[in-house]
């Protein structure tokens, strides 16, 4: 019975030293859309197979120079044979022949005389157990690959992050390094100026001096209020080594101390924060309450920092003079304060208007 011929279903190699079953074999499976190459010995089998690698083998055992055995243990130690699956097919029936077929490498084992019907089953039903294993491996590969990608997009990612934090705290430092010598270069002009009217007035009016001298003092102590306060937020980075709740009562305490202020502050931390997480809260914190020393004018300031989820949320809010938004894009220690939250992917929000005072929020996922 003729088959009508389609596509190729396989590759198939058939070892076997005698022509009528090579013969048989080789016709039903071409019949049946397989592509048949056949061998008449173990030797030339391993040379076919290393030529053109076949889907498929189908070998028989009792051959007169290389027996199935050892063509099979030979294929199965070669890397580029390796991988195909082998039939035996032989008149043997003992269960001792039937072990070593399966000990050498084989993965099937039909006796001869055989029914064309179960060859032809057993030939696919091991070809789509190969098709599958190299699907397998196939997406294994591709998984790997896209594991290893993912790994270094989080590198990348992280470096990024990284990047942006020391550049923040970068411009966060120039910017209190300006502060400092504007701050201090304004309040030693107005000093000098004060120390010249005394000294010039010192003979002909003292109790005249005597004012401009005690102006020069109260500028004298605000200069180096300004300063210890600017190198206090240099060495911020000191301070975040102690539990966050111990950094944030430092800094009240230095506010109060500059304003007169105490901060009504509502902190409850329920779960660990990661070293990066509580610097950055620190920094938010500092510059808000130096924003609003300088600023503010506010008579009230409350904080609140509290863990919810798998999120912290830090809020900020005071009764000051508070600003317009519109066109203030770095102004106030702002964008530094932004590009510290954008590094942690978190979520930066300001509120404030002129006369309603200002309020900051922010939430950080928990790392």
């Amino acid at each position: 019975m003729n088959f009508p011929r389609a596509a190729s279903k396989g590759n198939i190699l058939i070892v076997d030293d005698t022509p009528d079953n090579l013969r048989l074999l080789s016709s039903a499976l071409t019949d049946r859309g397989y592509k048949v190459r056949s061998v008449i010995n173990g030797a030339m089998a391993l040379m076919g197979a290393q030529a053109a690698v076949p889907d498929l083998i189908m070998l028989d055992i009792k051959m007169p120079d290389l027996d199935g055995y050892e063509v099979c243990q030979r294929l199965k130690e070669n890397p580029q044979t390796r991988e195909i699956p082998v039939i035996f097919i032989s008149a043997l029936d003992e269960v001792f022949d039937k072990v070593k077929a399966f000990t050498s490498g084989g993965v099937d084992y039909i006796q001869k005389p055989f029914q064309v019907e179960e060859v032809l089953a057993r030939i696919e039903n091991q070809l789509t157990v190969r098709r599958l294993q190299m699907q397998l491996q196939t997406q294994n590969q591709q998984l790997q690959q896209t594991q290893a990608n993912l790994l270094q997009a989080l590198e990348q990612e992280r470096s990024l992050k990284q990047r942006i934090e020391e550049m923040a705290a970068i411009e966060e430092r120039n910017r209190i390094a300006r502060e400092i010598h504007d701050s201090l270069g304004h309040s030693l002009t107005a000093l000098n100026v004060q120390l010249q009217a005394a000294a010039s007035l010192l003979l002909s009016d003292p109790a005249q001096a005597q004012s401009f001298l005690a102006q020069a003092q109260r500028l004298g102590a605000t200069a180096m209020q300004e300063v210890r306060q600017s190198v206090r937020a240099l060495r911020a980075d000191e301070q975040v080594e102690q539990p966050l709740e111990e950094t944030i009562a430092t800094l009240a305490e230095e506010f109060r101390q500059v304003t007169g202020i105490t901060p009504n502050a509502d902190i409850h931390l329920m779960k660990s924060l990661s070293v990066s997480i509580s610097k950055t809260i620190y920094r938010i914190v500092q510059e808000a309450f130096t924003n609003i020393s300088k600023y503010a004018k506010a008579t009230q300031v409350q904080i609140k920092l509290i863990t919810t989820g798998d999120r912290v949320c830090l809020e900020i809010k005071d009764n000051g003079r508070g600003f317009c938004l519109d066109g203030v894009t770095g102004g106030f220690g702002l964008r530094g304060m932004q590009e510290r939250i954008a590094a942690l992917d978190g979520e930066f929000h300001l509120t404030t208007a002129p006369g309603s005072g200002c309020k900051i929020k922010v939430e950080i996922p928990l790392l």
